[in-house]
Parts: C-alpha cells; sequence; structure tokens
C-alpha cells in the first residue's frame, strides 16, 4: 500500500509539473488517503504484535 501511495505522489509531481491541476489535486489526493490507511493499519499491527509478545 506504501508503494502505491508513492506512486501516486510521484504521478501527481508529474502532472503538476506538466500543469495539469486537477490531475495532479486528485493523484495526490488518493496519495494522502493510502498513506492515512497504511499508517492506520502500520499502527494496529504494531499494536497487536506488542500485545501478543506479552502475554
Amino acid at each position: 500500500m506504501l508503494y502505491w501511495a508513492v506512486v501516486f505522489l510521484i504521478l501527481a509531481i508529474i502532472a503538476a509539473f506538466l500543469g495539469f491541476g486537477g490531475i495532479a489535486a486528485a493523484a495526490a489526493g488518493i496519495a494522502k488517503i493510502l498513506f492515512i490507511i497504511f499508517l492506520i493499519i502500520f499502527l494496529v499491527s504494531l499494536i497487536s504484535h506488542l500485545t501478543r509478545r506479552r502475554i
């Protein structure tokens, strides 16, 4: 998922550089959403791993 966030971020940068503002904004929004989902899944996984080790 982090890979796709980076792909959309690079796509947004290239589109903004070429002057495609709408596409750049959409790609940046998708990258932001994917990164937030990645962070949530990572934190849930980290917390579950830490609680599993203590028991």
